[in-house]
């Protein structure tokens, strides 16, 4: 009896090593797991971040730009400045005027 009894007790010890070893060993992968895709998604977030601040860049950079050409598109609504354009910049010129091109 006395050995059924030490029996059962080096038997219930190993099913409590088994099972905290088991346990052990899914708390361990969770962890891995979880800690492996916190930081996967922290990796993703901050390409974003750094990806949106380039693109606001862009995007105040194309708003300058816009407002620029707002303003020669009011300009081109004047036959004057049309008219002084094109002789500058494409040697328009009126009857009986000469271009002399000087730099």
């Amino acid at each position: 009896m006395a050995l059924k009894k030490a029996d059962n007790k080096v038997k219930s010890r190993h099913k409590r090593k088994r099972r905290l070893i088991l346990l052990g060993g899914i708390s361990i992968l969770t962890i891995v797991f979880t800690t492996y895709t916190t930081g996967k998604y922290w990796v993703e977030i901050y390409a974003k971040h750094q990806e949106n601040k380039i693109l606001e860049k862009k995007l105040n950079k194309l708003k300058k730009k816009e407002e620029a050409l707002k303003v020669d598109v009011g300009k081109m609504q004047d036959a004057d400045y049309i008219a002084r354009y094109a002789r500058e910049k494409y040697l328009y010129s009126k009857d009986g005027e000469f271009i002399l091109n000087i730099k």
